[in-house]
C-alpha cells in the first residue's frame, strides 16, 4: 500500500479489525521508510444484485421497491411491520439463493417468489398483489383466481 505521506510502497500492519459485520477490515499500517503511520480500509467487491426486466434490460435490485409493493399489498390487513421486513429479507435471500452466480433474477421468477411468501402469510394481500403482477384484464380473470385461491385453500385445510 503507497504511503500517503512519503509515497514508499513497503509498509508494515500493525493491527487489523474486522468492521461492519465481518463487511471490510481496518488495517493500521506503518511506512518502513518515514514511519507515517495510516489506516486502509478492505472491502469484498461484489456483483451487484440485477433484476431482468421482460423487455431484457437489467437494473439493481431495489429492496425498497420490493418492501413498497409488498406494504401495498398488506395494506390495511393485520401484518406488523417486523413481519413485512421479514418477508422482504426472506425474498431478497430466496432471490439471491436462486440466481446463484450470476447475482441475476428475471422480474417473472421475483413476483412468483413475493407471491409464494404472500400466499403463506395472507390470502388477501396475495390476491391484491396477484391481480397487479398478472396484469389481470378483466373480471373473469380476478374471480378466477380467487376461486383457485378457494380450492387450494380448502384442500390444504383438508
Amino acid at each position: 500500500m503507497r504511503c500517503p505521506s512519503c509515497g514508499n510502497l513497503d509498509d508494515k500492519v500493525l493491527e487489523s479489525r474486522t468492521m461492519a459485520n465481518g463487511e471490510s477490515i481496518r488495517r493500521r499500517r506503518e511506512c518502513m521508510a518515514c514511519g507515517y503511520r495510516f489506516t486502509s480500509y478492505e472491502r469484498i467487491e461484489e456483483k451487484p444484485f440485477m433484476v431482468v426486466k421482460s423487455d431484457g434490460r437489467r437494473q439493481p435490485f431495489e429492496r425498497a421497491k420490493l418492501e413498497k409493493g409488498i406494504e401495498r399489498a398488506l395494506e390495511k390487513r393485520p401484518i406488523s411491520t417486523s413481519m413485512v421486513e421479514q418477508l422482504c429479507i426472506d425474498i431478497e435471500d430466496e432471490a439471491i439463493k436462486q440466481a446463484k452466480e450470476s447475482r441475476e433474477i428475471p422480474t417473472a421468477e421475483l413476483g412468483e417468489l413475493v407471491l409464494e411468501k404472500l400466499y403463506s402469510v395472507d390470502k388477501v394481500a396475495y390476491i391484491r398483489f396477484a391481480s397487479v403482477y398478472r396484469h389481470f384484464e378483466n373480471l373473469d380473470e380476478f374471480i378466477k383466481e380467487v376461486k383457485n385461491l378457494k380450492r387450494t385453500s380448502s384442500k390444504e385445510s383438508h
